[in-house]
């Protein structure tokens, strides 16, 4: 069983999901902010040191046309800079309507009175989890 990171990168919060190979489930754990470009990578390797990740997988966002946007030159940068501090392997999956299945994950957690509107910074780490899924499915 392989420990896995899942990344939803954005301009001012990065989601981040751990899952396993095992069970082939993801579920988001933080949203770290980033400022001035940067990610807060303090906090990004305590999240590291706790879990141990062995493969990160960080999320591709394109158009709506299939092609490469300033957002996944900024991913494929994220993923780059992690591998490299880290040093573990990093993959990249499209993230296609992730946020789309975020949003309905949080809905229906507020409908069921699991999360609160004060929680909704969690979409970005639930996102991650979305992409984390989706490649532990195809994997």
């Amino acid at each position: 069983m392989a420990c896995l990171f899942g990344f939803d990168v954005g301009t001012r919060l990065i989601g981040v999901a751990v899952g396993n190979t095992l069970t082939a489930t993801a579920r988001g754990i933080a949203a770290v902010a980033v400022r001035e470009g940067q990610p807060d990578w303090t906090r990004l390797d305590a999240l590291r040191r706790e879990w141990l990740p062995e493969r990160a997988i960080v999320g591709l966002p394109f158009n709506a046309e299939g092609k490469e946007q300033p957002m996944t030159r900024t991913a494929r940068r994220f993923g780059a800079v992690l591998a490299e501090r880290w040093q573990l392997p990093v993959e990249f999956a499209d993230e296609g309507h992730t946020s789309q299945e975020a949003a309905r994950r949080f809905a229906g957690q507020r409908a069921a009175g699991l999360k609160k509107r004060r929680d909704a910074a969690t979409i970005d780490a639930e996102a991650a989890a979305v992409i984390l899924e989706a490649w532990l499915a195809q994997a």
